[in-house]
């Protein structure tokens, strides 16, 4: 062993007794261990004498911001381009959790989710390059749903970039159209007043901010001085001209038949939507992330429009004279009646106009604007109107519940919705992933308190486990299901190990007929044969045992409500994989257009496999003729 050898291990093995330095300029040098005298390091920052902090580490500058901005976690895997980072948030771990993903989509998709839910900052973090660009789909997520979002991506060492470094890209170029706020550090000094603006314009724009930084900037020590910006953001208070809210009212007042569309924009306003609504005699449709604002089984409520709608909605929406949107951005415009007078109430002056021409914009929130309606406009005493749909919504309902409640196999989706709807809490979270998940969930899942997460204008499969993730650690005392279809599931089904190794108890139900359903559906209404849906047989069961996690696998009913019963019991992480008949998700309304379409592929199925899958026709020609 070397002399220096020798000294490092006294050095490091023997406590020091408490020095008295003297002055600032001397230094001890030991080994490799200097000892800046005048000065003690403590907890990464140099303190004088008199105990005044003048410098600390950059990374640890950031940290601390984003504890003061209300942030308690941040997903990510760690990496060369980011390991300065993770050394400072390890120091801050008992208030700025870093959760290991699995992959940076699902950390991206569940910062999103986590975003949608509480309306808090989501946080997602990555290394420069192939990192960088497995975010993409969670902050294109984000952005498509208005979720305020954070990406801190790593990059090559400051004195090279340009140079073709390995894994550098291009970033700024890269996350230019997702993002807000796009902007590159090219000084540690910058760093804590960029971080403070990235999540001031991810508030204030409702999207997605990325702050790039070469990980040797956070090694830098920072002059402990006062910032040239602060961490808070002032929320602009927007409310509708007087001169349009009396244009509203006339509108209104003169509508025998109003019809409210509303979506996640009322989600803070349930009662103000309700008391409004049954002041105007309107029915209401919810947008799919408006699922859960107002009870399902409300009578005002006739649940959700479009592709997964109800036949009621269909048919109300073209019926009124009158169409109010509330906080919604419905990107169905097909869906829509064309030339019906509209208002539309939004807290983004953007959005006004922006999916349906409207004779009057209200900017402004909508729990103060519908408030005000309500106080403005006359109430109205006829009831025929919402009493029709009223009946007809409970017509509907007393359909759904027959296939819910058929007690046969092989196992149907809606019987799967009513076994979940014996068992979930009042105030569960339910994460729903994308594609005829979306249909069985929004249509047979009836909610009351629940909360609802789902990727809507996206639409991308895959974001049913990342959002179940996120729930778990936005309402740790919270049920937090996930719904997902076998397709969906197996894009980010890794990360149930995350779930497994953070001790979150998320319940994943996963509906597995082998193949990807909603494209087969979707190819038959254009007349085309199936190809390339087929996924081949996968138990999810025993993959979350592998994991450690806990799994179920039902292959009959009579296992089936058992099944979902012992997982919920359960404190540990759980899939419920249940094999299921293939099922088309007939629309609420279904076009002639779409029955032509549908008529062309069963024949071309029939010659060229023999084969012929009918769907339910007695439901088929109930939803054509109507």
């Amino acid at each position: 062993m070397s002399l220096v050898q020798i000294v490092t291990w006294v050095v490091l093995s023997v406590p020091l007794p408490m020095i008295e330095l003297k002055t600032q300029t001397d230094f001890s040098c030991l080994g490799f261990f200097v000892v800046k005298k005048g000065y003690i390091q403590k907890e990464d920052k140099l303190e004088t004498g008199d105990g005044n902090v003048f410098e600390r580490r950059t990374g640890e500058v950031l940290a601390d911001q984003l504890i003061d901005w209300g942030a308690d976690h941040v997903y990510g895997i760690p990496g060369d381009s980011v390991n300065e980072f993770i050394s400072d948030l390890h120091k801050k771990e008992d208030e700025l959790q870093f959760i290991q993903v699995r992959h940076e989509e699902a950390g991206a998709l569940a910062a999103a989710a986590y975003a949608k839910l509480t309306g808090k900052l989501g946080v997602c973090l990555s290394i420069a390059g192939p990192g960088a660009v497995h975010l993409l789909n969670g902050l294109y997520d984000a952005r498509e749903d208005k979720a305020p979002v954070l990406a801190i991506v790593g990059q090559v060492p400051s004195n090279e970039l340009g140079t073709g470094a390995f894994q550098e890209v291009k970033l700024e170029q890269m996350f230019e159209d997702v993002a807000v706020f796009n902007e590159r550090a090219e000084s540690f000094e910058q760093l804590p007043d960029l971080l403070n603006q990235a999540i001031r314009e991810a508030y204030a724009n409702s999207g997605v901010s990325v702050l790039v930084v070469s990980d040797d900037l956070f090694a830098q020590k920072h002059p402990e001085k006062p910032g040239k910006t602060s961490a808070n953001y002032a929320k602009p208070r927007i409310a509708p001209a007087k001169q349009d809210l009396q244009e509203a009212v006339k509108l209104i007042n003169q509508a025998k038949k109003p019809i409210i569309l509303a979506g996640k924009g009322a989600k803070h306003a349930r009662t103000e939507l309700l008391t409004f609504a049954e002041h105007i005699e309107s029915p209401i449709i919810l947008s799919l992330l408006g699922k859960g604002i107002i009870p399902d089984h409300h009578s005002y409520n006739l649940g959700q429009h479009g592709q997964i709608g109800t036949t009621p909605s269909y048919e109300a929406i073209n019926e009124a004279d009158l169409l109010l949107l509330v906080g919604t951005s419905f990107p169905y415009r097909t869906f829509l009646p064309d030339n019906l007078p509209a208002i539309q109430i939004d807290n983004r002056p953007s959005t006004i106009g922006s999916i349906y021409p409207v004779e009057v914009g209200l900017p402004g929130d909508s729990k103060e604007v519908l408030q005000e309606l309500t106080e403005l406009t006359e109430e109205k005493q006829d009831t025929a109107y919402v009493e029709k749909y009223q009946e007809k919504m409970k017509d509907w309902h007393t359909q759904l519940q027959i296939q819910k409640k058929r007690e046969e196999s092989p196992i149907q989706p809606p019987q799967i919705m009513y076994a979940l709807e014996n068992n979930m809490d009042k105030d569960a979270v339910i994460s729903c992933d994308v594609g005829n998940v979306t249909v069985w969930t929004t249509r047979y899942l009836p909610l009351t308190q629940q909360d609802f997460v789902v990727s809507g204008r996206l639409a991308t499969m895959g974001c049913g486990l990342p959002g179940a993730i996120a729930s778990k650690l936005a309402y740790p005392d919270k049920q937090s299901i996930a719904i997902c279809g076998d397709g969906g599931f197996s894009m980010n089904m890794q990360d149930f190990v995350t779930a497994v190794k953070y001790d979150l108890p998320v319940k994943v139900i996963v509906l597995n007929n082998s193949q990807l359903g909603l494209i087969k559906f979707e190819q038959a209404t254009i007349g085309a044969s199936n190809y390339g849906i087929d996924m081949g047989e996968m138990n999810f069961a025993q993959f979350g045992q592998s994991c450690g996690g806990e799994g179920y696998r039902v292959e009959k009913f009579e296992d089936l409500e058992t099944s979902i019963k012992q997982a919920f019991l359960s404190d540990k992480p759980a899939i419920i994989d249940v094999v299921i008949e293939d099922m088309a998700p007939l629309p609420g309304k279904i076009s002639y257009q779409q029955a032509v379409k549908y008529t062309e592929y069963l024949i071309k199925e029939f010659f060229s496999t023999g084969k012929i899958e009918l769907p339910n026709m007695k439901e088929s020609v109930k939803r054509l003729l109507k």
